[in-house]
């Protein structure tokens, strides 16, 4: 099956909710729509020295992470490769394909019996598990791998197993308690999965967005936990990304935090914390509200982004360069639009 197919299969298996999930009288917003000022010269060259970059610091066994102070790490591995993938590249196919099936080799290589994915350095793998899931859930939608496949039905088991009383989950693959930002990575990945052709019971991704919805605050932001927290840019953007993903169109609680969210258009007089977490949601949320919201968006962050871009073509992140860096380029690729997990 060639690539476009391949693309064209995987973003017929969009729907991971179920119906009685979608705001029946509100209209589904048409996602943004592709107009040719996205990709600007600027923007392409931008693109290149990223990803020249990225692939110049893959480690020899596969891995990202090791320039920051975590070590070799699941989940920047797996951001990594989807950056490369938001080119069009895949398993041993296109310029960077080498570099996506070795970051798919390292994250094979973490796999295990429970299904947890978590590098020997990882700290709180809850993160990395649900980014490294999304990941292996986006290859082996494209490619059908048997291996992909195996680490990817563990990896969901680990996952549903591990979701707690409230809906959510934590840093620990346990179920003691929750937080708003580690529970998005895993709807997503759960979305992805369910996306690729793995069964996903409907009770867990009620329960999740449940708890997603029981977040928001009254003035349109999610709070960080259940019973603490106001309102902060990064989690409000991952709150609103997940519930756009349910299917809750034009609904309230999409309405009010769209509208938190266009408070942090850039540029800001101030950074805020967690940027790249934050803007990689932000970015989703704003092209599926649609034109209304992208066109005031992309040029704004896609402006920032490319201030922030050091000469030797990497963004200095958080969580160190190679996840700043990789967040940065799936965030300026969105306009490609191949991922499937960023259709509609």
């Amino acid at each position: 099956m060639s690539l476009g197919a391949r693309l064209n299969t995987a973003l017929g298996l969009l729907l991971l909710f179920p119906a009685h999930l979608v705001v029946a009288d509100a209209p589904t917003p048409a996602p943004a729509s592709a107009v040719e000022s996205e990709f600007t010269p600027e923007l392409r060259a931008s693109i290149e020295r990223g990803m020249a970059w990225l692939a110049q610091h893959q480690a020899p066994d596969g891995s990202y992470g090791s320039l920051s102070h975590y070590g070799p790490h699941v989940g920047i591995t797996g951001l990594a490769g989807m950056a490369f993938m938001s080119d069009g590249n895949m398993p041993g196919r296109g310029r960077y394909g080498e570099a996506v099936d070795r970051c798919l080799a390292f994250l094979l290589t973490q796999s295990s019996e429970s299904g947890l994915l978590a590098a020997e350095t990882s700290h709180g793998p809850m993160y990395g598990h649900g980014f490294a899931t999304l990941f292996l859930a986006e290859v082996y939608g494209m490619t059908n791998r048997p291996d992909a496949r195996e680490a990817l039905r563990r990896a969901v088991r680990l996952i549903v197993n591990t979701q707690n009383s409230e809906g959510g989950w934590r840093y620990q693959p346990v179920r003691n308690d929750a937080d708003i930002s580690v529970t998005v990575c895993q709807v997503m990945a759960l979305r992805a999965a369910r996306n690729a052709g793995l069964y996903v019971d409907k009770t867990v991704i009620d329960n999740a967005i449940e708890y997603v919805k029981t977040s928001q605050n009254p003035d349109g932001g999610f709070r960080y936990m259940l019973n603490s927290g106001g309102s902060a840019f990064a989690r409000s953007a991952a709150g609103v990304a997940a519930l756009q993903y349910a299917g809750a169109y034009g609904s309230d609680e999409i309405n009010r935090g769209l509208e938190y969210l266009v408070r942090f258009t850039p540029p800001q007089e101030q950074t805020v914390g967690h940027y790249f977490y934050g803007h990689y949601y932000a970015a989703q949320a704003m092209f599926l509200a649609g034109d209304r919201y992208w066109q005031r968006w992309w040029p704004a962050v896609r402006a920032e982004l490319l201030e922030k871009q050091e000469p030797e073509g990497l963004w200095r992140g958080q969580a160190g360069d190679e996840y700043g860096t990789a967040m940065a380029l799936i965030i300026l690729q969105m306009p490609n639009r191949l991922l499937p997990i960023f259709q509609k």
